[in-house]
């Protein structure tokens, strides 16, 4: 018995040291379950009624869709990567040397009030670095992913940040969550205007950072994240060229942070006005 013991232990942690077929292989694999998952989300979305929705606090939506995909994804990946931790918004889960970080559902609210402008995300990081992100929109059937070090695509096709040269023509997005001091974002809103751009919020953030990633808007700032809401993202908008600062360098990070991703010729200004620290110019 102890000898079997040691082998399961030696085995697990084994699991830990992965090689590039194996971040393929997940890839592969999460793929498809994301997919799967946004079918289940696209139906419930189609037959959304008041009563399916609760509340975890103020402003902050539950829906049965939420746990229903959670649980989908968690058990899909755990039978495919039994040695692989998971950690999910809804769920909970502990971050180990290799986890996914999930949320089944971010845009809850538009989810809920029958706004098509809700994801699916999955983001794979391994001691501390973040080397696999997906977000999944099923209502227009948009699949980002990116690998690091491999670049971000869109229904597989390559992508990159946009090229925008000055604010007077900037679209920029600031997240807001009941967990930031609001006399910090009302702060923040006013100087990213005064910089001149156009300053909007569509209440997904890993859209928001899909959104960057792809050239549609120029930056997405959040004073704080969650890590299931902004890993994948970050991830997606530094592999197509754009400014991150190193969200999982924090040393508390999966208690979450402040958020940054902007166009190389915008960050610099906006990280100043924001004050968020940028560590990368990719």
């Amino acid at each position: 018995m102890q000898q079997a013991l040691a082998k399961n232990t030696v085995q697990e942690l084994d699991e830990t040291k992965l090689t590039e077929g194996d971040l393929t292989n997940r890839l592969v694999v999460a793929i498809d379950i994301i997919k799967e998952a946004g079918k289940l989300a696209r139906k419930a979305f189609i037959s959304m009624t008041p009563e399916k929705i609760a509340f975890k606090g103020p402003q902050d939506f539950l829906t049965e869709t939420d746990l229903a995909v959670e649980e989908l994804i968690r058990d899909r990946l755990i039978e495919a990567f039994p040695y692989d931790s998971v950690y999910g918004e809804e769920t909970g889960g502990e971050i180990k040397a290799n986890t996914w970080i999930l949320d089944p559902i971010d845009g809850t609210a538009n989810f809920a009030r029958g706004i098509p402008h809700f994801c699916i995300v999955m983001a794979f990081v391994s001691e501390n670095d973040t080397k696999l992100g997906l977000i999944f929109d099923p209502i227009h059937d948009e699949l980002f992913i990116a690998e690091k070090g491999k670049g971000s695509t869109m229904n597989g096709r390559t992508i990159s940040v946009a090229k925008t040269e000055s604010f007077s023509a900037a679209n920029l997005e600031l997240g807001w969550n009941q967990r930031s001091c609001r006399d910090n974002y009302f702060s923040a809103l006013q100087n990213l205007n005064l910089l001149g751009g156009n300053v909007r919020r569509s209440a997904s953030g890993a859209l928001a950072l899909a959104y960057v990633a792809i050239g549609r808007t120029d930056g997405y700032v959040e004073l704080h994240m969650n890590p299931w809401d902004c890993l994948a993202g970050l991830l997606l908008v530094k592999e197509a060229g754009g400014v991150v600062n190193n969200f999982t360098q924090y040393p508390d990070w999966h208690n979450g942070g402040p958020v940054f991703a902007v166009i190389p010729s915008l960050a610099e200004s906006v990280a100043d006005t924001v004050s968020i620290h940028i560590d990368q110019c990719a």
